[in-house]
C-alpha cells in the first residue's frame, strides 16, 4: 500500500480538488505547480478553482499542506499524481510537452516503491510509450518492480453540485497487475469506488469515449437544430427523453466549450490517422461543432434584417460568456469567437456575465453591461449564450426588442426567437 506523502503536479480544476481530499484522507499532501501566483495564493488560503472554496484550501493549509512553484523545494513522495494541462498542438494532436516536464520532474524524484499516477487526458498508449521511458530513465528504476506507473483519468464536471472527486467512480488503469494494485490501494483512500481497467490503455481510451459520446451527440442535435427551425426540437428531445430506456437527451446550442469535450476527441482521431486512417465520425462532429458560432451570427443578421435593421452597426449584448452555467470558467467558451465574427460584421458588441467581470476578444476590451436591465431595454438584439441562474429570463424576454436564444430556456414571447 502506498505512503502517506502525496505529491501533486499541477493544481489546477483537476489537481487542486484531489489535493483537498487526499488531505482529508490523512495524507500528507505537497502541490507543485509552475505559477508562482498559484503556489502563493494557495498558501494564503485562496482558491482560484471554481469547485474549491477559500475555506477548503485554508483548511489543507491547516492540515500541513504546501504549494510551491520551485522544484528544488521538493522531495522523495511515497505518492506522485500528474494533472497538468494537454492542449492541442498546432497540428491537432496532443501537446505533451506539460506532461512530459511533469513525468521529468517525477522521475528525480523518484525512490524504489513510488506510485506515479498520470491523470492528465490523452491519447491510448501515453502511459506506456511516453511516461513509462522518461521515468524508468530518469530514476533506473523499472515499472513494476521498481515503482509503479498507473493512469487514472480526471473526470471533473466543474460546477456539478452533486458529483465531485469523491463520489464519481474513478477509474484505475495499471501498466502492471501490481501497478494496478498499487494505485488501488491508493484511490479506495480518496474516492468512494474504484473501477479497474484491464490496463493503462483500457483506462486512456475510457475518457476519450465518454467525451466523443458527447460530442458527437451534441453535434447530431445542434444539426438538427439548424434544420428544424418550424418546430420546436426542444419540446421533441423532452417528450424523446420520456422513454425510460435506449434515450439520453442532448441539448442543441452555440457551440461546444471547456477543456474536454472540444479537445479530447482530437487526440482520439490523431492516433487514428497515424494508424493511417481518417475518423470521419469524428470529424464530422468537430465539423458541425465548430460551425455553430458562425451559424448563431448568421441567425443575428437574419433576425435584426427581419426587423429592417442590418447588422453593420446594431448594438448586440452577449448574455453569459462562460463555457458552462454558474461557473467562471471561460475555456474554449464558443462566446469568443461568436464575439469575434459578430465585431467582423460591423456589430458593437457589449457583453454580461455574473462571473466575468472583465473580458477581452483578441486582446480588445468588450464593454461590459453594468445596468443589465437598461442594457437590455436598449440593445437591438440580446443573445443568451450561457443561461446562468441569477438572469430573471422572463423579465429578459419582456424588456429586449429582440432576443434570440441559443439554450431554449427562455419563456416563449413575440420578441424571442430559438436557435
Amino acid at each position: 500500500m502506498p505512503g502517506q506523502d502525496v505529491l501533486v503536479i499541477g493544481l489546477g480544476y483537476v489537481g487542486l480538488p484531489l489535493a483537498v481530499q487526499a488531505a482529508r484522507a490523512g495524507f500528507r499532501v505537497t502541490g507543485y505547480d509552475t505559477g508562482a501566483e498559484i503556489a502563493s495564493g494557495l498558501m494564503a488560503g485562496w482558491s482560484h478553482v471554481d469547485d474549491v472554496s477559500d475555506a477548503e484550501v485554508a483548511g489543507m493549509v491547516a492540515q500541513g499542506f504546501r504549494a510551491v512553484a520551485d522544484e528544488t523545494q521538493l522531495g522523495p513522495h511515497d505518492v506522485i499524481v500528474i494533472c497538468v494541462p494537454t492542449p492541442l498542438s498546432v497540428a491537432d494532436g496532443p501537446d505533451l510537452s506539460a506532461v512530459r516536464a511533469a513525468t521529468a520532474t517525477a522521475g528525480r524524484l523518484l525512490r524504489p516503491g513510488t506510485l506515479v499516477s498520470l491523470e492528465s487526458t490523452t491519447y491510448p498508449g501515453t502511459t506506456e510509450e511516453v511516461v513509462r521511458p522518461l521515468l524508468e530513465k530518469a530514476s533506473g528504476l523499472s515499472a513494476g518492480l521498481g515503482f509503479s506507473l498507473a493512469f487514472s483519468p480526471e473526470r471533473i464536471d466543474p460546477g456539478n453540485p452533486d458529483y465531485g472527486f469523491a463520489n464519481t467512480p474513478k477509474i484505475v488503469g495499471g501498466v502492471t497487475p501490481a501497478c494496478a494494485d498499487a494505485a488501488t490501494s491508493f484511490y479506495e483512500r480518496i474516492c468512494d469506488q474504484v473501477v479497474r481497467a484491464k490496463s493503462a490503455r483500457e483506462a486512456e481510451m475510457a475518457k476519450l469515449l465518454e467525451n466523443t459520446y458527447r460530442h458527437v451527440n451534441i453535434a447530431l442535435v445542434n444539426e438538427m437544430a439548424i434544420f428544424c427551425r418550424e418546430l420546436d426540437l426542444w419540446d421533441a428531445i423532452r417528450c424523446a427523453a420520456t422513454k425510460p430506456f435506449g434515450f439520453q437527451p442532448f441539448y442543441p446550442g452555440p457551440g461546444v466549450g471547456g477543456h474536454c469535450i472540444p479537445i479530447d476527441p482530437n487526440y482520439l482521431s490523431y492516433k487514428v490517422r497515424t494508424l493511417g486512417y481518417p475518423f470521419r465520425f469524428v470529424e464530422l462532429a468537430q465539423e458541425i461543432n465548430g460551425r455553430m458560432p458562425g451559424y448563431v451570427t448568421d441567425r443575428a443578421a437574419e433576425l435584426l434584417n427581419r426587423n429592417a435593421q442590418p447588422l453593420n452597426g446594431a448594438r448586440v449584448l452577449l448574455l453569459g460568456v462562460t463555457y458552462k452555467r454558474d461557473i467562471a470558467d471561460q475555456r474554449e467558451s464558443p462566446a469568443r469567437p461568436i464575439a469575434r465574427k459578430l465585431r467582423a460584421r460591423g456589430a458593437a458588441v457589449a457583453y454580461h456575465d455574473p462571473y466575468v467581470p472583465d473580458w477581452q476578444v483578441d486582446e480588445q476590451a468588450v464593454p461590459r453591461a453594468e445596468d443589465l436591465d437598461a442594457e437590455v431595454a436598449t440593445a437591438d438584439l440580446v443573445i443568451l449564450l450561457q443561461a446562468h441562474q441569477v438572469y430573471d429570463l422572463a423579465q429578459v424576454a419582456r424588456t429586449a426588442r429582440l432576443m434570440l436564444d441559443t439554450r431554449g430556456v427562455t419563456p416563449a414571447g413575440p420578441h424571442v426567437e430559438p436557435l
